[in-house]
């Protein structure tokens, strides 16, 4: 039982860990807006040229670009301009300081929406604050909590990015870093001030649109599309030079790079069960071997192969369910092990769970076929003389 239930455990917990994550990334995507699309620049800067060809160079979305986008697209949608300020910066209050892999985003007052996040205290920008470039932060909640002791109030103090010095106007609620988006590792400054202390001739602007209508947004975005063509000056029949991603699409992008992983844990599942199928057969020979006397003792009373290899295929059954549903408890308590890490709250894989009683029975009968078959086949004298 203990065979198969390290079995089971493996690949149903395996695989309902893999569908924690995936059920984490839709989290993550499902909060940044069901209605949301962004624009931004060409998944690469540069794609490798071929057949001796020159590699395409595609052009970063500038500020003026964005600016003007949000200025001209009067659809019913919300939209916010924002860039990726720092990957990695480092932020210091008095004597604390968090690791340098800090997000900074330079943002308007539109982005905290857009990009589905909360405020828990405190405020957000104004669009004066956003035009002056006032050194203003927002911060994500684990910086937060790592830069100020509970009984101190973020609000209204100074902490210093990088070299800069910026006053703290409000804290996100938690978010949650599954699959390594931002989450509550970022801090938010306004866009004018982004360009002033953190600009590089390579930035590029990033465009969210937020539609206030589901039904409409696919009309929306081709309208969207449309419009930056226009403003980026493509001619009529050529390829955009920028990407317009859905939210949804992002995250089955990266449910779809899962696949692989779980075609690769559910082989490993199958090869760790199979060891364990392996065990139980040997086991089974050798209960067969400590019980001829009792098997020939059956059959001097009549009981015939059928019956003889019925009983021992039951028992090998048995115990393959037994330890099977012990391991799937193990397995679905690691699967959301994950999933609690992800912060996906508590699920039953109730598919894993049918698939691993399924399997528990198949392996039960393979295991259990040859060692059934050999005691059928025993002759009662013999077996009557073994002890």
């Amino acid at each position: 039982m203990l065979i198969i239930s390290i079995g089971i455990m493996a690949l149903v917990g395996i695989l309902s860990a893999i569908d924690a994550i995936k059920n984490g990334i839709n989290n993550n995507f499902t909060n940044m807006g069901a209605n949301t699309f962004t624009i931004r620049n060409a998944e690469v800067n540069i794609r490798v040229g071929r057949k001796g060809k020159k590699a395409k160079a595609y052009q970063r979305i500038t500020y003026q670009e964005a600016v003007r986008f949000k200025k001209d697209f009067v659809y019913p949608v919300i939209t916010s301009v924002s860039t990726m300020a720092s990957f990695n910066a480092r932020i210091k209050y008095n004597n604390k300081k968090t690791n340098p892999n800090i997000q900074v985003f330079g943002s308007d007052e539109n982005y905290i929406l857009t990009a589905g996040y909360e405020l828990e205290n405190g405020r957000n920008f104004n669009p004066g604050e956003i035009n002056s470039g006032a050194n203003l932060v927002i911060l994500g909640k684990e910086i937060a909590t790592s830069l100020f002791e509970k009984n101190i109030n973020p609000i209204d103090k100074i902490i210093k990015i990088g070299a800069s010095r910026y006053k703290v106007i409000g804290v996100l609620k938690t978010k949650g870093n599954g699959a390594g988006f931002g989450g509550d590792k970022l801090c938010i400054i306004p866009l004018t001030n982004a360009r002033q202390y953190f600009g590089r001739p390579d930035m590029s602007f990033t465009i969210n649109v937020l539609s206030k209508d589901s039904k409409l947004l696919d009309v929306i975005l081709n309208e969207a599309k449309g419009m930056f063509r226009k403003i980026r000056k493509i001619p009529f029949g050529r390829t955009e030079d920028f990407d317009v991603v859905k939210s949804d699409n992002l995250a089955n992008l990266l449910i779809g790079n899962l696949q692989k992983v779980t075609a690769g844990a559910t082989i490993i599942g199958l090869i760790t069960l199979l060891g364990a199928a392996i065990g139980l057969m040997n086991i089974m020979l050798v209960s067969v071997t400590e019980r001829t006397r009792e098997i020939g003792i059956r059959k001097a009373m009549g009981a015939t192969q059928k019956t003889i290899r019925n009983q021992f295929l039951i028992e090998s059954v048995v115990i393959c369910v037994m330890g099977g549903l012990f391991g799937i408890l193990l397995g679905i308590l690691m699967g959301n092990f994950i999933s609690f890490a992800l912060e996906t709250g508590f699920f039953v894989p109730w598919f894993w769970i049918i698939t691993g009683v399924i399997i528990c029975i198949v392996v039960g009968l393979l295991s259990g076929y040859i060692p059934a078959k050999r005691a059928s086949q025993l002759d009662p004298i013999e077996s009557l003389r073994f002890e």
